[in-house]
């Protein structure tokens, strides 16, 4: 069965929802995507709380595991990854957070065009900040920011007090002037639900007469004839598809999917695609490689005063939770669990944050089977303070590991493998306590449950990281842009090298990973994205 179009967008996550807006607004333009997954139409997908709940969902989530990495005491990593309508934007935290300046301004060396002038105009289109536009923040763009000021847990102001007194000033935005400081974490939630991509974006495009979805299509190649991108094939309930493109493929699958589609087309590194009896067309070892990931650790405290436990834990505070929802949009399920949050950097010689805060007035220590128990947390009162490292110098990669399109590819995260990594980490984790210290914050503590006080060598802490941390979902730059075809895959306008017709538009496109939460960065990918996409538009 074949079929045409102008482009196809390989993906409805972050980066391709908001290509399907941009170039479908014109009007002049076919526009497919093909999604794997299915509707984000779900109860717990638009509850901002309801993350917990989708965390181990195979109906919504790829469930990516890693392979066991020593660097993680020999554990495998669960890795959830959006599979409906909105990828990732429709399973995550809905933390907005851009990165520092300073990382664009990388961007901007490694692939000219992307600097932080360039992005940051991209930003403030991009962007409705319930906190007003300024220099920094847009306003009247098509996603809903909340500033997230109203509703926050008491216990957010005492955190705040104690970060300035571990000598970490307040911050009112992150993605202002400054990243440094302490304060709460603006949202991508819009009258007490998620705003996902499919919701601020998709969704608008889909009533487009040239916008086509296809859910459940699981894309297995890209075809390319004659050296140029010409389709794709995919599955659909059984069947096999070919879709064709009149002007482009455009694969905006994520750091995994992304490079495991590039592969399966014959595009990678040429001994493992030869070794799995797969065609050689473009040889790049680059694709797959360079995987970069933030990591992240809680540690964990009893209270002497009431936390969401306290709420969130029996039949009846569950009720009147629902009760403040429904009835008014507010309560601890109309929020994210990091009500609030910070960077700061682990050494005063760093030129810029690197590390990133994370406080929870809640506590999920107890497992359960199926789910992140944030609607089910502990049943004490208990604090986490987490905190996920911004710059890790560790790598990895995916591979192939089967000329199969449905088989998961293997997935090599090399945590802490790096001296940096584990230094910045420990001098980290050493912060934590510190920050617990502080009066504001040690008035109001019982006790320290994890690690636990007996946990205190410098050898015992790196155990205890290594036994409990890992990812706080951020993999990218598996198939980076950079103007050296000898380090990267993309040249700066996103294209393939070595391919015609054929683009990686997602955090598989990241040169480098950013300081914080990468929805944001993979929204920005989509919309610039499309920009160089319309430019050379036929």
């Amino acid at each position: 069965m074949q079929d045409e179009t102008d482009y196809i967008i390989v993906g409805a996550g972050s980066a391709g929802s908001v290509l399907a807006e941009r170039l479908t607004a014109s009007g002049k333009h076919r526009v497919t995507v093909l999604e794997a997954g299915g509707s984000d139409r779900r109860f717990y997908v638009a509850l901002p709380l309801g993350y917990g709940k989708l965390f181990y969902d195979p109906a919504v989530n790829w469930m990516y595991k890693t392979e066991p990495d020593p660097g993680l005491a020999g554990h495998q990593d669960h890795w959830p990854r959006g599979k409906l309508l909105g990828g990732s934007s429709s399973i995550n935290a809905m933390v907005w957070i851009r990165g520092h300046r300073a990382d664009y301004d990388e961007w901007g060396q490694a692939a000219p065009g992307w600097g932080w002038d360039e992005v940051l105009s991209a930003y403030r289109a991009i962007e409705d900040n319930e906190a007003g536009g300024d220099a920094y923040r847009g306003k009247g763009g098509p996603l809903f920011i909340s500033a997230n000021r109203r509703g926050l847990h008491p216990l957010v102001k005492d955190y705040v007090a104690a970060c300035e007194s571990a000598g970490l000033p307040e911050n009112p935005d992150f993605n202002g002037a400054e990243q440094e400081g302490a304060g709460n974490y603006q949202m991508t939630i819009k009258s007490a639900r998620r705003n996902s991509t499919a919701r601020a974006f998709l969704r608008p495009a889909m009533k487009r007469p040239n916008c086509r979805v296809i859910t459940r299509a699981h894309v297995t190649r890209v075809v390319i004839e004659g050296g140029r991108a010409v389709g794709v094939e995919y599955l659909k309930d059984g069947q096999r598809h070919v879709l064709r493109a009149k002007a482009e493929v455009i694969l905006s699958g994520g750091a995994i999917n992304s490079p495991q589609l590039l592969q399966l087309s014959g595009i990678g590194p040429g001994a493992l695609l030869q070794g799995l009896g797969l065609p050689v067309l473009v040889d790049n070892p680059n694709v797959g490689d360079h995987l970069n990931d933030h990591q992240g650790i809680n540690y964990t405290w009893a209270m002497k005063v009431p936390t969401y436990n306290d709420e969130l834990r029996p039949w009846w505070g569950k009720l009147l939770a629902g009760m403040k929802y429904f009835l008014a949009g507010a309560g601890p399920l109309a929020k994210s669990i990091n009500h609030g949050g910070g960077f700061f950097r682990t050494d005063p010689s760093q030129p810029r944050p690197n590390m990133q805060l994370y406080m929870q007035a809640f506590s999920t220590l107890i497992p359960r089977d199926g789910e992140r128990p944030i609607l089910n947390p502990d049943p004490w009162s208990g604090l986490s303070l987490g905190l996920s490292n911004c710059r890790p110098t560790s790598r990895g990669h995916i591979r192939i590991n089967s000329d199969d399109p449905l088989r998961h590819p293997t997935i090599v995260a090399n945590v802490y493998s790096t001296e940096n990594d584990v230094t910045e980490m420990l001098a980290a984790v050493k912060f934590l306590r510190h920050l617990a210290a502080q009066p504001a914050l040690a008035r109001l503590i019982n006790e320290e449950l994890r690690p636990g006080p007996e946990v205190q060598s410098d050898e015992a802490l790196i155990q205890d990281f290594r036994e409990r941390s890992g990812t706080v979902y951020h993999p990218s730059c598996t198939c980076r842009m950079g103007m050296d075809p000898a380090t990267s895959v993309l040249d700066n306008r996103l294209r393939v090298r070595g391919v015609d017709g054929l683009r990686v538009i997602d955090a598989a496109s990241f040169p480098n990973l950013i300081a914080g939460n990468t929805n944001a960065p993979s929204i920005l990918m989509g919309w610039k994205g499309a920009e160089l996409v319309l430019g050379e538009a036929r």
